[in-house]
Formats: C-alpha cells, structure tokens, sequence
C-alpha cells in the first residue's frame, strides 16, 4: 500500500509540531546543538539553515558549529532559484527576510558556495529510511543540492517521530544521506550513492 499524499504528512507533522511543549522543544534543541557540534571538522564549511516557527533546532545549533571551529553559510532565498547564501555571524546579524525567515546581512554568496560544504544540514519535515525527504514544497533544495560536492555529508533535521519508513517521492526529489534527530543522534539513510561515500 503507497504512503499517503505529501499534503496528507504535510498536515500531520505539522500539527505534532505546533503541539509540542516548549520545555520538550528545549529539550530537543539542545540534543541537536550538541551533535551538530561534532559533524565537521574546524576548518570547514558547513552550509546549515537558521531554524524559524517548528523547526527542529535553534540559534544554539548554528552557534556551536561556529564554535567548533566551522565556516557556517546560511540560505539567503529568492522565489524561483537555487539558495544563496550568506555567513553566520550570530543571531544579532540576522534580519527578516521573505516566507518568514531571517537571514544574515552583509556579503552574499552563489549557490555554488555549497559545493564547499563538507557537510550540509536540510530542514525538513520528515525523512524515510530510503532517504528521501519531505520538505514544505517551494523546492529551494530541490533546486540546490545538485551543486554540493558528491562527498558532501548531506543530513535532514528532524524530530524522532519524524524519522519514518517511507514517505512518497517525485522524480525531482534529492536523496539525503543522514538523518539527525534529538534522541537518536546521526543515522545512515538509503544503501547508495552519499549515504554509502562518506561517514562523518
């Protein structure tokens, strides 16, 4: 039997994620933020997200990769094109920027940036055991994480719950390698191409 519609998740993970108590939510954060801290090596470039409404993870997660020693990038959106993206610099450098998200001020870089990262984390909704990954739907991502390195680490943030068997998948969709959720840490997706090129 196929898995339900992406609108049908949609709705679901959604409205868990609305009812989510604020101390369990500061408790997922912090999990998060201490993992992430150990993803990439000092020196590098990680391309993350700066989480806003429901999204898993916080501030705290971009400021401990920051302080272990990473180059962070954050997306910088315009309707239509592959995701720019700019430096974290702290949150007292963010703005608000368009679909209700903040973004940093200064320079801004190509959607080529990404092929720097050595690893990439995606936020998302949910993603499957196969790797694919359900997003909200205006295919930023689709759009971008072609241009990242092949050995690129490329993860889905998500809350536990949102790790699950399968979801639906269009042709467009681009496989993530990992998942990262609060309670169970990095977990390998799928048995090919990233998933199989490069364990962190």
């Amino acid at each position: 039997m196929p898995p339900p519609p992406k609108a049908v998740w949609r709705d679901r993970i959604l409205t868990a994620r609305r009812e989510l108590s604020a101390a369990r939510r500061r408790i997922e954060d912090t999990a998060l933020a201490t993992v992430a801290s150990t993803l990439a090596p000092a020196g590098s470039v990680v391309c993350a997200y700066v989480p806003v409404g429901s999204e898993p993870g916080s501030i705290a997660l971009l400021d401990a990769l920051t302080e272990a020693g990473t180059t962070v990038l954050v997306p910088v959106t315009r309707t239509g094109e592959p995701l720019s993206w700019a430096r974290y610099m702290g949150e007292k450098t963010l703005m608000a920027a368009d679909f209700g998200l903040r973004e940093p001020g200064g320079e801004i870089f190509p959607p080529e940036a990404v092929a720097k990262a050595h690893t990439v984390l995606v936020p998302a909704l949910a993603v499957d055991a196969r790797g694919v990954r359900l997003g909200r739907g205006a295919g930023f991502y689709d759009r971008t994480l072609h241009l990242a390195s092949p050995e690129a680490v490329i993860i889905a943030v998500v809350r536990d719950e949102e790790l699950v068997d399968e979801l639906p998948e269009d042709p467009h969709d681009i496989r993530m390698g990992w998942a990262l959720t609060p309670g169970k840490g990095l977990v390998r997706l799928g048995s090919g191409d990233r998933a199989e090129q490069h364990t962190p």
